[in-house]
């Protein structure tokens, strides 16, 4: 890990003052977020936004009836997502865990403090580390860090962490080095997913990108 520490309150700066909020997440409830989160493992949230679609069109974003279809019809409904099969068994082994141990209610489940309430997503078959800090941070209202493929592309090109750093690793830099501000770990990772989409992409585009004169010598790694 490089030993200087990145420059991580600038760089949220300069990204919000050359693109300005990004209004994301995309959801309309709590539970529309966490669908969403499991969803788009793997593929385009365009390809989300239909099966969410899908999901609304049949009263499904809920739940109870989320819970009570069965797996073939919840694939079905899903189908666009990709991964079907595998997403359809996902949503329900969430859904079990919330029938199960909080009676089907969200609230019970996010009673509980922050760290228990990971441990408890982590447990999910299917639910690894950003989609439970996804769900933390979107849904739950905690100030917990989402990290991306595009944000450890992004460190790692300007040199701020080593190519071998873990999401631990990663999530604790943002936690460490920022408020713990639940409106600007939101903002900042959707200024990050912005930043990878068009700018730090597998072949970077360094010459528009806002923090091209951040750059070590000889970068991008």
């Amino acid at each position: 890990m490089p030993s200087a520490a990145p420059p991580l309150v600038q760089v949220y700066h300069e990204l919000y003052r050359a693109w300005g909020p990004q209004h994301w997440w995309p959801g309309r409830t709590r539970f529309e977020i966490i669908v969403g989160a499991i969803l788009t493992q793997n593929t385009a949230w365009t390809n989300v936004e239909k099966a969410i679609r899908r999901l609304r069109k049949e009263g499904a974003l809920n739940p109870d009836t989320l819970h009570r279809a069965p797996l073939r019809t919840l694939a079905n409904w899903i189908r666009p997502a990709g991964y079907f099969n595998v997403k359809a068994r996902r949503l329900r082994a969430f859904t079990d865990l919330l029938f199960e141990r909080f009676d089907g209610k969200l609230n019970r489940l996010f009673a509980l403090d922050t760290p228990a309430l990971r441990d408890v997503l982590l447990g999910v078959n299917g639910i690894g580390p950003e989609t439970a800090d996804s769900i933390l941070l979107y849904a739950a209202n905690r100030p917990q860090f989402v990290i991306d493929a595009y944000t450890k592309r992004v460190l790692v090109r300007h040199g701020w962490i080593s190519p071998s750093a873990t999401y631990d690793d990663m999530a604790r830099l943002f936690m460490d080095l920022l408020p713990g501000n639940v409106d600007i770990f939101n903002e900042y990772h959707a200024l990050f997913v912005r930043l990878g989409k068009y700018h730090c992409k597998p072949k970077p585009r360094c010459d528009v990108c806002p923090l091209k004169h951040r750059l070590p010598p000889g970068g991008p790694f």
